[in-house]
């Protein structure tokens, strides 16, 4: 299981920070190099405790569908998205808010697995890793700008 951490400081309240993060259309801005788009269940606005969405992106150069359902939320402070269907043998997406100083402290943890035994593996540390890393990168930097607008 492979295990990305991420944290990241933001100038607004944590109210602004933890929508922003569940918006459907934030995720879209943020994933525009990937042409992900929302398909299905929540496609766009505020996604909910035990909503789904389903998204289809390219990646690698194969459009792929990722179907996540949001099997936690205590508001403000934590949620966490699920694949429920889709190409990883597991992914789960822990978002943590915390205030600090005015500011808000995003946190993220993504835990995944990938199929196909030990090429599965070798992909991961060749390329996926570094891959999900930086598609946490861009979506974090487009909700610290989004979230820093409307504080």
């Amino acid at each position: 299981m492979t295990t990305i951490n991420l944290t990241t400081k933001i100038k607004a309240t944590k109210q602004i920070v933890f929508d922003a993060s569940r918006n459907i259309d934030i995720h879209q801005q943020s994933a525009s190099p990937s042409k992900e788009k929302a398909i299905a269940g929540v496609t766009s606005g505020l996604i909910n405790f035990n909503e789904t969405v389903t998204w289809r992106g390219k990646h690698f150069g194969f459009y792929l569908t990722h179907k996540s359902r949001i099997t936690t939320m205590n508001f403000y402070d934590y949620f966490v998205d699920e694949m429920e269907r889709g190409k990883f043998k597991t992914f789960r997406h822990e978002h943590f808010f915390e205030e600090e100083n005015g500011c808000t402290i995003m946190k993220d943890k993504l835990q995944y697995e990938t199929p196909f035994g030990m090429l599965g593996e070798l992909f991961d540390i060749l390329f996926l890793e570094k891959h999900l890393t930086n598609f946490l990168l861009e979506r974090n930097k487009v909700l610290k700008e989004v979230s820093e607008k409307q504080n």
